[in-house]
């Protein structure tokens, strides 16, 4: 029996093996004995097990497999339950056993017998749960087959499905209230006055739209912005929250340390990430959570002025940069699940990342890795791109940006932009967080609430930090100017 627990066992079952085993020996004896009828009886007990092999690789049953998840997608650490209706297409045959394919952080894979005891309709139902504390998006599958011949000789394993991909989403903290909406209020409701003539202090403008009438251009507004725009007459009633969400690798890499073991896309490659970053997603999710059950309407972008999740594999729609109400919150989600970070590094097979190009942080216009690995140059981070977004939604609501390490120079960049929010919070989440204390002073006198904070910190207590220093007021809106240096 040792020995034929050693034999391979995705050829023949025991009972094929032994058959082999007895072929032979009957073929020896035939030899030695010279006997014919020996000779017969052992081609026979060869032959039979090859030909059972040779039939179960043409002769395959088909089935069908349908796969849900619930709920879809799920938050980190919360369970999901996958039901699974397998169907036979074509002739029954015998019991087979099935087993569903797992990445390896979700332990032993299931096990089931087809069919079932409470088939019905010629149609099995399977249920089991996963849970997963880290977020990403993973394969759940394929379901493989393993059957027999008739006889029981040979076995045959197929995979009966391409398996379907689990979406992981990072899960919101509650945060504390805090005083985010300036005059707004927290809960982003805004009183309304339709100004009939409104002067040219407190009009807003918005680039012209096919159709709109000449007498709207407002042409000192064009002359600024070079491109013809056009007075927005009514003020906004929904409130709208502006969140500069920064994913360069240079500002969240930490050496071997702090990488995230196990985090993965769907096609098995490794997701680059750190514990600084990962603990930046879950601020970023946070904050839209906080901010959309009051109302706001979230514009996500990162330091470039680029779509937040123009290279996040998950995202339903890269592109886009504006998320309203619960389905806008959804996407959000979704769109952290697989986001990582960008920049010119390199995982080795260990799955531990290493820079290969040293230290971006600060060195504008390096070469990324974008998406699944692709190289692509982004845009110089805090530049003109950004803050042309910014300008164009200018005082719609607060300004939050969640940042990694940055250097005095980002941050005499980043500085001026508090002016376009009625509010400006700047979270920088570095491991040595005392180090960056030059850093908040550049963004304090710009404007902005900031704070560093170890990843160790809970986020809510990070966000509390918010109402305990007050930060010097900004520079008018007007006097800001791209690229100046702070005021003297």
């Amino acid at each position: 029996m040792a020995l034929l627990d050693r034999l391979p066992r995705h050829l023949f079952t025991r009972r094929g093996w032994g058959m082999l085993a007895a072929g032979a020996f009957t073929l020896a004896a035939a030899q030695v004995m010279g006997r014919r009828d020996l000779l017969t009886l052992a081609v026979l007990l060869l032959v039979l097990p090859v030909v059972s092999l040779v039939g179960t690789r043409l002769v395959k049953p088909r089935f069908r497999v349908y796969r849900e998840f619930n709920p879809s997608p799920v938050e980190t650490s919360a369970p999901t339950t996958v039901s699974l209706a397998v169907g036979r297409d074509g002739p029954a045959s015998g019991p087979v056993t099935m087993e569903e394919r797992l990445p390896a952080r979700f332990g032993e894979t299931p096990a089931f017998r087809f069919p079932s005891r409470s088939a019905a309709g010629g149609t099995s139902r399977y249920e089991y749960q996963l849970r997963s504390s880290q977020r990403g998006q993973f394969r759940i599958g394929p379901v493989t087959a393993e059957f027999t011949d008739p006889f029981g000789l040979s076995l045959h394993r197929q995979a009966i499905d391409d398996g379907d991909v689990l979406t992981v989403t990072p899960a919101a903290v509650v945060l504390p209230m805090t005083g985010l909406a300036g005059a707004r209020g927290n809960d982003g409701v805004t009183a309304t006055r339709i100004r009939a003539n409104p002067s040219d202090d407190d009009v807003m403008t918005r680039e012209y739209r096919h159709g709109d009438p000449m007498r709207r251009v407002h042409w000192a507004a064009t002359a600024r912005h070079g491109a013809l725009m056009v007075r927005q007459e009514e003020s906004v009633t929904t409130p709208e929250a502006t969140i500069i969400l920064d994913h360069r690798y240079g500002a969240f890499s930490g050496g071997p340390g702090s990488a995230v073991p196990g985090l993965a896309g769907p096609d098995g490659h490794a997701l680059a990430s750190s514990k600084a970053f990962e603990w930046a997603v879950v601020a970023a999710m946070s904050i839209s959570a906080h901010l959309a059950e009051r109302n706001y309407g979230l514009r996500l972008l990162d330091t470039g002025g680029e779509p937040a999740f123009l290279h996040s594999p998950s995202a339903p729609d890269p592109a886009a940069e504006e998320f309203t109400g619960t389905a806008g919150l959804q996407s959000v989600a979704e769109s952290l699940a697989a986001i990582q970070l960008s920049g010119a590094h390199h995982v080795r097979r260990d799955g531990v990342l290493a820079d290969i190009a040293g230290r971006t942080s600060g060195r504008r216009g390096a070469q990324g890795v974008r998406g699944h690995g692709n190289p692509d140059s982004g845009p110089a981070p805090f530049d003109d791109q950004l803050m042309d977004k910014l300008s164009a939604h200018r005082m719609r609501g607060p300004l939050i940006a969640v940042l990694g390490r940055i250097s005095a120079e980002e941050a005499l960049a980043l500085a001026p932009a508090a002016a376009y929010g009625t509010n400006a919070f700047a979270l920088v989440a570095a491991e040595k967080a005392e180090e960056f204390q030059d850093v908040l002073e550049v963004l304090r006198q710009g404007g902005w609430r900031a704070a560093a904070v170890n990843p160790q910190v809970s986020i809510a207590a990070a966000w509390s930090q918010f109402d305990q220093e007050p930060a010097l007021p900004a520079a008018p809106a007007a006097d800001v100017r791209r690229g100046a240096g702070m005021p003297g």
